[in-house]
């Protein structure tokens, strides 16, 4: 059974459980993934790559509106190449023991991801350039990374040397490139794979090309028998000799939320200093830095699609740009960085161009990096799996103009975070607790980001409004300005009547599994009403309904997904015995609680 449901037109894709013959197969579409590293979507980097604006804006849609669900490399990736929510994954780091390659074998993702599942629908699947973090020239072949007809990984400790890249080709031994760049060896093996994979025109193929730009260059040196073994010199990206003396004036947005004059955020964020004119000076020279290094990912978007121009296979092939989380420089007074849930951080790029796809169209709607593998399924011809907690993303002309047009296409995206330690380039001894659960609501009409933190500090914008994220809105009785909110912008209705919807919205969310769960948490909440989107939820018939379901809670903060650590979860179920009762936690026991008298009350209001 599929569960694609709230939008009519994705249904189609059960239209494609047949088998396909060799013939149908060699004819289904070809895709080409570009993954940047840590490239923002809100800082105009995208502006400053004339080859990406020209080859895929103009010539594809843009998806303004695209998140990553964990804005942090490792686990992001493993959420893309799974289709799965990273409390679904368990890689929620980006080292051991909660994250990084190992985490990601542990957890059995090597048998069950993006390139084997292709590979055994006769794709044929190349990857070059990063894969994820803490896969280095130890562990490459513990286990080797299954699923590809050919590769040619970076690997640490030397992923992210610009000039001194360490590169693993199928299985061979590991290679040092002393003096030559990166991206321009992630280029050129990329058109070998591509080249490889065109001769073989009976299979289709599945290429990634991951440069690791516009991310910080970081210098591994070694310390024998010092603790730790190693240092790390972080310095901005090189950019290629080209380029690396263009826009010299170019400077990070000066946005309300640059360094402001009041603190914003919550927690640590809320007692950050203001930037000094020395670290403003750093900022931008790294933001130029950053410009320079896209350059040459700028320069394989075009010998991309000249190399499958070239091969007769650009028609029939897709062209999917995007990165694995967003970046922030000074927003907030924070130093260069990602992992928060601003809009910095998780709001990425997504640009797609291929057979069928609107030309120079822009979407607002909500689309997720958890939506990719399922998108992938469906313009390849392939039956959704069951697994997937995503929905394809519609690329036809009739598809988007029905998602634009519904009034109950998914406007939410779950976010999600974990980590005790937040780097900062230019202070790197901070250590700070930096996990929550956050959702965000992308709607024509409206707009919200909620989040509750390990520390059980709460935050709440409204989008529209204040699309800089300065104002918190969640308390009440001691913020002037969200004292005096519109409150026309919430439906009319106070502010805790919002705040309940949304933390109900993060309590089905932060255990959901499967793309009904995960895609429709109205359902779940309200099983037996027609309820899709938030602003029917604001309905005041259910008032008391959330007011009685517990808060999200942390226990306490953790570094990866520990659930004991997350407070209350949702609960489909209620067939439990006094004996079960005693056994239980306080925190579900509250829930149950909870759970009965919510439910009747509910009874009682139900019209």
């Amino acid at each position: 059974m599929l569960y694609i449901t709230f939008l009519p037109l994705l249904l189609a894709s059960a239209l494609c459980n047949l088998p396909a013959t060799i013939a149908e197969k060699s004819k289904r579409p070809n895709v080409v993934f570009i993954l940047t590293d840590d490239q923002d979507a809100k800082l105009n980097s995208l502006d400053y790559m004339p080859n990406v604006q020209e080859l895929l804006v103009n010539q594809g849609t843009h998806f303004k509106s695209h998140y990553c669900t964990v804005a942090w490399c490792c686990p992001s990736r493993v959420n893309l190449w799974t289709g799965k929510a990273a409390h679904n994954t368990n890689v929620t780091n980006v080292e051991k023991p909660y994250g990084g390659y190992p985490k990601f074998a542990q957890e059995g993702h090597n048998d069950n991801w993006v390139p084997v599942w292709l590979q055994s629908e006769g794709y044929q699947t190349y990857y070059t350039g990063k894969l994820m973090n803490a896969h280095n020239v130890v562990n490459y072949f513990q286990p080797f990374a299954k699923g590809f007809t050919g590769s040619d990984f970076l690997l640490d400790p030397n992923t992210y040397n610009y000039m001194n890249p360490i590169f693993q080709r199928n299985k061979l031994p590991p290679l040092w490139h002393t003096n030559e760049y990166s991206t321009d060896l992630v280029r050129k093996k990329a058109l070998g794979f591509i080249d490889d994979a065109i001769k073989k025109p009976d299979s289709p193929f599945f290429v990634t090309v991951a440069p690791i730009a516009p991310h910080s260059d970081y210098t591994v040196s070694l310390n024998i028998g010092g603790d730790p073994p190693y240092g790390v010199n972080i310095t901005p990206p090189v950019a290629a000799d080209d380029y690396k003396n263009l826009f010299p004036d170019a400077a990070v947005p000066r946005g309300p939320n640059f360094n402001p004059d009041v603190p914003s955020g919550v927690d640590w964020i809320a007692e950050l200093p203001q930037l000094t004119a020395e670290n403003i000076t750093y900022n931008d020279h790294l933001y130029r830095q950053r410009l320079r290094a896209l350059q040459s990912v700028d320069e394989i978007v075009k010998d991309v699609v000249d190399k499958l121009e070239q091969g007769g296979v650009l028609d029939n092939t897709y062209i999917f740009y995007s990165s694995d989380n967003g970046y922030h420089i000074g927003q907030h007074r924070l130093a260069p960085g990602k992992g928060c849930g601003f809009e910095e951080d998780i709001n990425v790029p997504l640009v797609v161009r291929g057979p069928g796809v609107p030309a120079g169209k822009v979407i607002t709607r909500s689309t997720t990096h958890t939506d990719l593998a399922p998108t992938w399924w469906q313009i390849l011809g392939i039956p959704l799996r069951q697994d997937f907690d995503g929905i394809p993303i519609p690329l036809t002309e009739s598809g988007l103009t029905e998602l634009e047009e519904s009034k109950r296409a998914k406007e939410h995206i779950q976010i999600e975070f974990w980590s005790k330690s937040n780097p900062q380039e230019y202070n790197q001894e901070t250590e700070v607790n930096s996990t929550y659960k956050g959702i965000r609501i992308v709607d024509e009409n409206y707009g919200f980001y909620y989040a509750v933190w390990c520390t059980n500090s709460h935050e709440l914008y409204d989008m529209k409004a204040d699309p800089s994220q300065m104002t918190n809105l969640y308390a009440v009785s001691n913020n002037t300005a969200a004292a005096s909110y519109n409150a026309s912008t919430t439906f009319g209705r106070p502010l805790p009547a919002l705040t309940a919807r949304l933390d109900a919205l993060i309590l089905a969310l932060k255990t959901c599994k499967g793309a009904k769960a995960c895609t429709e948490p109205w359902n779940t909440l309200l099983p037996d009403e027609d309820v899709y989107t938030l602003a029917e939820a604001m309905d005041m018939k259910y008032d008391d309904y959330f007011a009685g379901l517990p808060k999200v809670e942390f226990d306490r903060c953790e570094e990866g997904y520990i659930a004991d650590a997350e407070g209350p979860v949702w609960k489909e179920e209620l067939e439990w015995t006094e004996g079960d009762f005693v056994q239980r936690s306080l925190s579900e026991a509250v829930w149950d609680v909870n759970m009965l008298a919510r439910k009747g009350r509910h009874a009682l209001n139900r019209p």
